[in-house]
């Protein structure tokens, strides 16, 4: 006979909010990324250099990264290292001549210079550090889940104060 989970079970699991919350930072964060630094067409910003496939490829991975880590986030969880790369992703997808604190860094010829054959590097980099946070999330989410006390942090760091 097959165990049947009563009512209790459904209220105390919070996976289908979880999931929501994930579905809805991953959708959101696809569209403002994607409108924002113009990898589609749309009426409020205007692309000054042309889109490459690798950056709707970075779009769709930055927004699939985010909503996983927001889908796993506990309190035990640092989003420091999230931002981060998430931050790195955009300045890679981000058009160069649209980036204002980059036009003044480094100005019009060095931008396009210097700082465009770089920006695929960047977002891949952003990545990177996305995909380690969210990894790192989904350990200490486990360790949660499971009520593991040794939960290892950043650099082995002993997170022996996870609830």
């Amino acid at each position: 006979m097959r165990d049947n989970p009563g009512p209790a079970t459904f209220l105390n699991d919070d996976s289908l909010r979880r999931n929501l919350r994930g579905l809805a930072v991953g959708i959101t964060l696809f569209v403002v990324l994607g409108t924002v630094t113009a990898v589609w067409a749309n009426p409020l910003f205007v692309r000054m250099t042309p889109v490459g496939p690798w950056e709707f490829v970075a779009t769709v991975l930055t927004a699939f990264l985010g909503g996983v880590t927001a889908a796993m986030w506990v309190p035990q969880c640092n989003l420091r290292a999230s931002g981060t790369g998430g931050l790195a992703s955009f300045l890679g997808i981000a058009c160069p001549t649209c980036n204002k604190v980059l036009m003044l860094v480094f100005g019009g010829p060095a931008l396009l210079a210097w700082f465009d054959p770089l920006r695929p590097w960047l977002a891949t980099a952003g990545l990177f550090i996305m995909g380690i946070a969210a990894l790192t999330t989904w350990r200490r989410f486990r360790a949660v889940r499971t009520g593991n006390r040794n939960v290892q942090g950043p650099r082995g760091l002993d997170r022996g104060d996870v609830k």
